[in-house]
């Protein structure tokens, strides 16, 4: 599979500054979006080292990190390693100054090797699949409503207007070791890969996000307009999205070659 990735981060039209870090690239085949959190510039601080030091774990083509769980490939293997190295990066750096202690992020990645899509993620951003009209969440939120969807206590629809849906029940860089949820498929050509921070689920639906992202021109073309639906519906927290486009490579060549 060919990337092509666009990504967008924004203030919004609430918050004084911008807590969320995005990191993409095409050639790695790595996609990350971060939430930070623990106030002041705590927060900014958390995602950014996050999100850098999962670019940093594979621009190094860095070993593997802890036990290889057998049930998964061994690229979704090493985006848990880079995740788990990422929490130590952020915890350590949390209690080297007193101005950082207790921040933590939420963290969201996807690595497209071949025909093979791997995610991970911690907290409550998320990662979503397009495919043949439809949109797919593909991670469940480390959230309390979340929590209490899964016992059954509310609905997905009162867990949407709770008060307390930013409670997170697992974030990055709060404990010395944290492993991330994982999750594996397999890629299809024309598969559109979303990540994104609440600031864009708790403002769009997935229904405009997936009429949005299907009527897009391109992967950088559908980050502005779903940045663009999240600000005209209140814009109230800071929103990161990133999209990535997946294309068989013989038809993306044949292609190429045809407009060139």
């Amino acid at each position: 599979m060919i990337l092509t990735a666009g990504g967008k981060t924004d203030r919004g039209l609430v918050r004084a500054n911008n807590e969320d870090y995005l990191y993409y690239s095409e050639n790695l085949g790595l996609l990350v979006v971060a939430d930070g959190m623990g106030g002041h510039a705590s927060g900014e601080t958390a995602s950014r080292l996050a999100a850098q030091a999962l670019r940093d774990y594979f621009r190094q083509n860095r070993s593997l990190i802890g036990d290889r769980d057998a049930s998964y490939s061994a690229t979704t293997n090493r985006l848990s390693a880079a995740v788990q190295h990422a929490n130590r990066v952020v915890y350590e750096a949390a209690r080297s100054l007193p101005e950082l202690s207790g921040m933590g992020t939420t963290i969201a990645a996807a690595v497209i090797a071949e025909n093979q899509l791997s995610i991970a993620h911690i907290g409550d951003s998320r990662v979503y699949l397009v495919r043949s009209g439809s949109i797919e969440q593909l991670t469940d939120d480390h959230s309390l409503v979340q929590e209490q969807v899964r016992q059954e206590k509310i609905t997905k629809e009162e867990a949407a207007r709770s008060e307390i849906k930013n409670i997170l029940t697992r974030a990055l860089g709060i404990d010395a070791e944290a492993k991330p949820d994982l999750c594996e498929l397999t890629a299809l050509n024309g598969d559109i890969v979303l990540l994104c921070s609440d600031g864009l689920y708790n403002m769009v639906s997935d229904e405009k996000m997936l009429e949005v992202i299907s009527s897009a021109s391109n992967a950088q073309a559908a980050c502005d307009l779903l940045i663009d639906a999240a600000n005209e519906n209140g814009g109230k927290d800071n929103v990161s999205v990133v999209v990535g486009y997946l294309h068989n490579k013989n038809r993306y060549t044949s292609w190429w070659k045809f407009f060139r």
